[in-house]
């Protein structure tokens, strides 16, 4: 039987997952560059970043990421990396901020495979799994993988909605920032800063 929905357990969700980090930003951005489908298409791909850390979580490997420092250190720095690249392309006009006027508009699938990039690199999430889950579920539940799942499952939905209405609501400003180039540089600028202040809270993140 699978463990029933508490109120304590949405309400963390909904305030684990609208609290800002990566993949909000990224939507935001995805929303305001590209449109409302990007910034949907950018949701889907940040949920589905979440699932290889609900894995680890339900297979024990967040346990290994949380006891080696090896481990836990190398996909770190791999997502700082990567925060700083995101950065980098923001500022240069080719990232998530990048706004579509006559040019081809960028591939569902590559928006789809930046968002899971951005959230597939952040080690602490499978370890959020791993401590938060089990408290929403009885000691002597007979499918513990199972209910798990299930968990993960609505945190996932919970995930892209929220992060869906934030990037249609920052969809629904991108024509007035079309009409003044000088905001759209400072989004450009304060995206960036944003990457950049993401990947320093991953780099002095211990497990």
């Amino acid at each position: 039987m699978l463990p029933a929905l508490s109120p304590e357990f949405l309400i963390t969700t909904l305030v684990v997952v609208a609290s800002p980090g990566t993949g909000v930003v990224y939507t935001l951005a995805a929303g305001l560059g590209r449109g409302g489908r990007a910034s949907v298409v950018a949701a889907f791909g940040c949920t589905l970043g979440i699932v290889p850390h609900l894995a680890a979580a339900m297979m024990g490997l967040a346990a290994l990421l949380h006891t080696s420092a090896v481990a836990f250190a190398a996909v770190k720095w791999a997502g700082v990396a990567y925060l700083l690249y995101m950065a980098w392309k923001t500022l240069g006009e080719r990232g998530p901020l990048d706004v579509e006027a006559a040019k081809e508009a960028r591939s569902d699938l590559a928006i789809v495979g930046e968002g899971i990039v951005v959230n597939l690199l952040n080690p602490k999430l499978s370890i959020f799994f791993f401590a938060f889950l089990p408290q929403f579920m009885a000691v002597d539940d007979p499918t513990p993988l199972l209910s798990m799942g299930w968990l993960g499952a609505v945190f996932m939905v919970a995930t892209f909605v929220v992060f869906a209405i934030y990037g249609l609501f920052a969809a629904a400003l991108r024509d007035r920032v079309l009409r003044a180039p000088r905001v759209l540089a400072w989004m450009r600028r304060t995206f960036a800063a944003a990457f950049v202040a993401l990947g320093a809270r991953l780099a002095v993140t211990e497990a």
